[in-house]
């Protein structure tokens, strides 16, 4: 044959073709921020009208940032906060309009750690608008009546903790609308499944080549898998250091939770952490994972440990968390327990836990540092 012809429609009718096909595209950049009012109570000393303000951040390469009216905006409303997201690009300063089409969320942020479940969120948002920093223009959006004070103040709503709420605010810029040209294009490759295929394999137990000995608990491993994940494994079984009885391919790990543990060596395979229980152990638990990956110098891990805990620390958990945090040089953890005692009411909250005789017994001169904060 002298080669293929394209195919016809039967009776001889004309050639079918692939049509060309086009995409329009409007595309959309996103920011967020959160603003958190530690000590509500303490603010509501401002005049009807006065504001605070959060930090500046970026949404579709423009600034913006939040506007915080503890008893509200205006006379109408002094029984609200009021609440605004405020347009505020350079342009401005020097005299220059700027303008940009976005819509905006704010969401206050609900907390249901007490056991109950969790209340739905209290969202406000607009539709597609114009913000402008010229003369005559809307540089802002927002609702003067975001939220009624007594509702917020209502124990039985459960919109405060220990005096502290938080307001996301969302920002979705119009960046500029384009065509694509889609016509024969192939598919984007599947996302990688190596975690998936290493979970498969530490799960089935195939190939293991060394058991690792915590407490009461055994658990089967990959030396290569544990060496390559962890420099201190990579010395322990690979390196100088490396266990010399090769016959029983046993490692005893001492002073270390099983749980925890077992929590790291799925994050050594699969690169994320397991479901961990929801209630008064997940904390727990956290710090444990958190010492075992100091330990093993896994600082990914670390991070991860880090950022989950300073997202949650309360009255029960400051003072070990602390402590926690100054034994394992977490900083930033560190600054988050620092900041939440620096309120005497939660201090007082954190001094009647049972963890704060221990953070006083194992790290004396963090006493040395609250006080300082306090008197600040």
């Amino acid at each position: 044959m002298a080669g293929s012809s394209p195919s016809t429609g039967g009776g001889g009718g004309e050639a079918t073709t692939v049509p060309s096909t086009s995409t329009i595209v409007a595309e959309m950049a996103t920011g967020s921020h959160v603003l958190t009012v530690d000590g509500y109570s303490g603010t509501k000393g401002l005049a009807v009208g006065e504001h605070f303000k959060s930090g500046t951040f970026v949404a579709g390469g423009h600034s913006w940032y939040i506007k915080y009216f503890p008893n509200g905006a205006t006379d109408e409303t002094s029984e609200w906060v009021s609440v605004f997201v405020k347009y505020s690009d350079a342009a401005k300063k020097k005299g220059a309009a700027a303008t940009v089409k976005a819509r905006c969320k704010l969401t206050l942020l609900l907390d249901g750690r007490d056991g109950r479940a969790p209340l739905p969120p209290l969202t406000k948002s607009s539709e597609l608008r114009t913000f402008s920093s010229g003369k005559g223009g809307s540089d802002q959006w927002g609702h003067k009546k975001f939220v009624r004070r007594k509702e917020l103040e209502d124990p039985s709503k459960r919109l405060l903790r220990h005096d502290r709420f938080s307001v996301r605010c969302d920002v979705t810029v119009a960046v500029g609308i384009r065509t694509d040209d889609v016509t024969a294009k192939l598919p984007a490759p599947p996302p990688s499944d190596l975690h998936r295929h290493l979970g498969k394999l530490l799960a089935s137990g195939d190939g293991t080549d060394v058991t690792l000995q915590v407490g009461d608990e055994t658990f089967a491993a990959h030396r290569c898998v544990l060496a390559a994940r962890s420099p201190v494994f990579m010395a322990e079984l690979l390196g100088p250091m490396k266990e010399e009885d090769t016959e029983s391919h046993v490692v005893a790990i001492r002073d270390m939770d099983a749980r925890a543990f077992k929590a790291m060596l799925h994050f050594i395979y699969t690169d994320s952490l397991p479901n961990v229980d929801d209630g008064g152990e997940a904390a727990a638990m956290v710090q444990h994972l958190l010492a075992a990956a100091d330990r093993y110098d896994i600082e990914r891990l670390k991070l991860i440990c880090e950022d989950k805990l300073s997202g949650g620390v309360d009255a029960t958990t400051a003072a070990t968390t602390l402590a926690l945090a100054e034994q394992h040089g977490c900083c930033r953890l560190k600054e988050a327990c620092l900041r939440f005692m620096a309120s005497p009411a939660n201090l007082k909250a954190a001094m009647a836990s049972d963890g704060f005789e221990y953070l006083a017994r194992s790290c004396p001169s963090l006493l040395k540092e609250l006080a300082a904060n306090l008197a600040v």
